[in-house]
């Protein structure tokens, strides 16, 4: 055990490589933190987080200013005391985004020194459930994507062994939705998994409406469909439709998907490690899922949500949307359709410091 003598505070902006829209945004930009924590021993460890175009400064001076500070002179074995003390120090501002954002930054950097001193890979240091995770795409299911190009895509992803695709749907007219995601299905058959997300984009009576609509074609999931704080709006659509309803990707504390597994307003359950606050917190929304026997599909993020899915009995899915590559010397393992998690100790991330140096959108911020 060593106390925590420095943190390096580093920022860039990633611009995807495809086109990203759904139906309420584009996602233009990945603003991205990464934090690096020595200890006294010399030992580091290094996480991250990130949003989508907006609120990355905002992260970054939280981090700055109010919790690598805090931080310094604790011992670094210590994840879940840092972690509450970090939590209490920011009770004004907790549970939100921004805190939950920064949060994850410093919870991962302790995960990965914490499982690079045990000489542990962080899917057997979290639980060591299982070797691989089935992936599924996003990458060519985007809105403004035409139905020839939506079969196209679904049609490589099977070829390549994975077990779905996930198509953004929200269009004005329901019945476009419908006859894109009937042209995937009629392509790939029936033993391939079509997800659907809608971005938070109906309210409840246009939800139920579109979930009847969707039954026919046995979808996998209809994801995100209302705005997530109206947990009532969820349980009423649970209760209309034969469709599971998935949520998470916006939700920021681990006691608000508590109250959506009690009250039945979901049945996937789809924590971003990031916007929970950590590893810390998403291996207790994991936990608590399979206690509810509910899947746990993270949203995201999944050259870190490998090893956590493979940590975890009831994960399920992965979602494959390549993110770090332009700052990583290796992607993640795919292996038959899987993601694979790394064998090295820590988190399985391989950053490419001369990459994060070229790309850097601020100084770093070195805190003592």
């Amino acid at each position: 055990m060593a106390a925590i003598e420095r943190i390096e505070i580093h920022y860039v902006d990633l611009k995807p490589k495809v086109v990203r829209t759904d139906a309420i945004q584009s996602f233009v930009s990945q603003q991205t933190p990464i934090v690096t924590i020595t200890d006294a021993d010399g030992a580091s460890g290094t996480g991250y987080t990130y949003t989508i175009g907006t609120g990355g400064t905002a992260v970054l001076a939280h981090l700055a200013d109010d919790l690598a500070p805090k931080i310094i002179g604790m011992d670094a074995a210590c994840v879940e005391a840092i972690w509450r003390t970090l939590k209490f120090h920011t009770h004004a501002t907790t549970p939100g985004a921004i805190t939950a954002l920064a949060l994850c930054a410093i919870d991962t950097a302790l995960w990965d020194l914490r499982a690079k001193r045990a000489g542990l890979p962080l899917h057997v240091m979290a639980g060591g459930a299982k070797s691989a995770i089935p992936l599924y795409t996003t990458e060519g299911g985007w809105l403004h994507i035409e139905p020839a190009a939506l079969v196209d895509d679904a049609l490589v992803a099977r070829a390549k062994g994975f077990g779905g695709c996930k198509v953004k749907i929200g269009k004005p007219d329901p019945k476009e939705d419908v006859a894109r995601l009937s042209a995937v299905r009629e392509a790939v058959g029936d033993g391939f998994e079509i997800f659907t997300d809608a971005n938070q984009a109906f309210r409840v009576d246009e939800a139920i409406r579109r979930a009847r609509l969707l039954e026919p074609l046995d979808i996998g999931w209809l994801e995100e469909p209302l705005v997530s704080d109206d947990i009532d709006g969820h349980a009423r659509l649970s209760a209309s439709t034969t469709l599971p309803v998935a949520v998470g990707e916006s939700i920021y504390s681990a006691s608000w998907f508590r109250e959506y597994m009690q009250r039945g307003a979901c049945s996937v359950v789809q924590a971003d490690v990031a916007r929970i606050g950590g590893i810390t917190p998403w291996l207790k929304v994991a936990h608590a899922a399979e206690t509810f026997n509910m899947p746990i599909c993270p949203h995201f993020l999944m050259e870190l949500h490998v090893a956590l899915c493979c940590a975890v009995p009831n994960s399920r899915w992965l979602e494959f949307i390549p993110q770090l590559d332009a700052i990583t010397a290796e992607g993640m393992r795919i292996e038959n359709g899987h993601g694979v998690p790394s064998p090295e100790p820590g988190l399985g991330i391989v950053w490419d410091w001369d990459a994060i140096a070229a790309q850097r959108a601020r100084d770093t911020v070195e805190v003592r």
